[in-house]
């Protein structure tokens, strides 16, 4: 027995959609709220703030707190840690404007 093949009809695709290019920049994320935007503020302040400061803060434990620091380094929050004599205060560099602090690494 012989196949016949059916014709399929181009005519019922629909025509593929061009993605928009990305922009060259992505914008600035914004500054989370709730308690990782108190750690923030705290690690804007000039002296930083340690791990058991932001601990204190917010409530949670401490490996909570040194993941929020990770999560927030992944958002181009830079910071740095400080240590002076026996206290090790993590800070946020260039802490003018905490609010648009994240920028994009270039």
């Amino acid at each position: 027995m012989a196949r016949t093949s059916k014709a399929r009809s181009n005519s019922t695709r629909k025509p593929a959609t061009t993605l928009a290019p990305e922009p060259a920049q992505a914008p600035p994320t914004p500054r989370p709220g709730g308690k990782l935007g108190v750690i923030i503020d705290r690690l804007a302040a000039k002296t930083g703030a340690t791990a058991d400061e932001l601990v204190a803060a917010t409530g949670w434990q401490r490996h909570s707190v040194l993941g929020a620091l990770s999560r927030l380094r992944s958002r181009d929050f830079a910071m740095q840690l400080d240590a002076h004599a026996d206290r090790k205060a993590y800070r946020l560099e260039n802490a003018t404007n905490p609010a648009t602090q994240s920028r994009a690494r270039g």
